[in-house]
């Protein structure tokens, strides 16, 4: 382990593609959605090996600190923040790093979601490792950028450069710009370019680089974090705050950036549908998901997604390329190829029925 290697898992999202599984009491990041483990936990222990829990931070939203806690006993009570309000990835991230430099100003950090897949770990700890080595010797931001297999169009891009050197085998691509999500035709045409990778939304950076680049990029998150030094109370300052991604806050516009190509298996379990690619199927082709002493029965049934909880029982009888989910107090059924639009029902339930949110 190095010892001024340090890690922030972002864990403050709603997870409303997931729902009626996902609840603002307990959104996806603490749900065993790809494993036996909520995805906090697997994500926590995959990088654990290399950095030690007492150099991890948890960010998160401030009423769902003590399911972090519990989720994450091991962890230090102090390595979990609390957003007050949500104000995307740009403010967390500059939180987290104002609050490593006061703890380690010259450490290294790695910034990455509660809830992707990755396998296998290993390799993924020997890229993070090569891109801390590239930050500290090269003083430029970081990212990862996935190898696509399809023309994918939920997730943004990254135009890679020339190669830039390497790192433990691994090579430092320049990156030429970061692209927001394409429609069709663009994104066969990133694909067939061989110059793509999508955007995983994973960063290494030595924390003054980061803290220097929201300076010059995005002075009013830096007039907050300085307030906030300076003892402002969190409360106060957080929701005026911009609320812009990281990507657009920063990545975008800072010219340091190189990217560390990934050619292994991720995923950022993004809806339902997404579930049997991270799960072994049946010899039909279903996926079936369950916690406790749950079941699912399916006859004469293909290409499903089954989920239950609580005790529930799930029984298919010849459907095909559905996503059926059971909870204590709601069901879900939907066709597979519609299973973004579940986050349509959120915004139904807003107005109509806030209690099952």
């Amino acid at each position: 382990m190095s010892k001024d290697l340090y890690a922030v898992i972002m864990a403050g999202g709603s997870g409303t593609r997931f729902w009626p599984a996902s609840r603002a009491r307990r959104p996806k990041q603490f749900l065993p959605i790809s494993g036996e483990s909520p995805m906090l936990a697997e994500t926590f222990r995959r990088i654990e090996p290399l950095i030690s829990r007492e150099r991890i931070l948890v960010v998160t939203a401030a009423d769902q600190v003590e399911l972090v806690r519990a989720t994450l006993p091991e962890l230090p009570v102090e390595n979990v923040l609390g957003e007050p309000v949500a104000r995307n990835t740009a403010p967390c991230v500059g939180w987290a790093a104002a609050e490593l430099y006061r703890r380690a100003p010259d450490s290294v950090h790695v910034v990455l979601p509660a809830d992707h897949v990755i396998r296998p770990a290993e390799r993924f700890r020997e890229t993070l490792e090569a891109a801390a080595a590239e930050a500290r010797e090269s003083d430029v931001l970081l990212t990862l950028g996935i190898r696509p297999d399809e023309p994918h169009t939920g997730y943004g891009y990254i135009e890679a450069g020339d190669e830039a050197g390497e790192r433990g085998g691994i090579p430092v691509l320049d990156v030429l710009r970061f692209v927001e999500k394409p429609d069709l035709a663009r994104a066969r045409t990133f694909l067939e370019s061989g110059k793509f990778y999508w955007n995983a939304g994973i960063f290494v950076w030595r924390t003054r680089s980061i803290l220097a680049a929201i300076e010059r990029h995005v002075p009013t998150l830096h007039e907050g974090l300085s307030s906030l030094e300076q003892g402002a109370p969190i409360e106060d300052v957080y929701p005026t705050l911009p609320a812009e991604p990281i990507d657009v806050a920063v990545m975008e516009k800072a010219l340091n950036v190189r990217m560390l190509p990934v050619d292994y298996d991720w995923n950022d379990v993004g809806s339902w549908a997404a579930l049997p690619d991270v799960h072994e199927l049946d010899e039909h082709g279903n996926c079936e998901v369950t916690s406790g002493d749950s079941r699912v029965i399916a006859i004469d049934a293909e290409g499903c997604v089954s989920y239950a909880e609580d005790g529930r029982l799930v029984a298919l009888i010849g459907v095909r390329d559905l996503v059926v989910v059971q909870t204590a107090d709601a069901t879900l059924v939907c066709p597979k190829e519609r299973a973004q639009d579940v986050k349509a029902i959120v915004e139904r339930l807003k107005g109509e029925a806030p209690e099952f949110l």
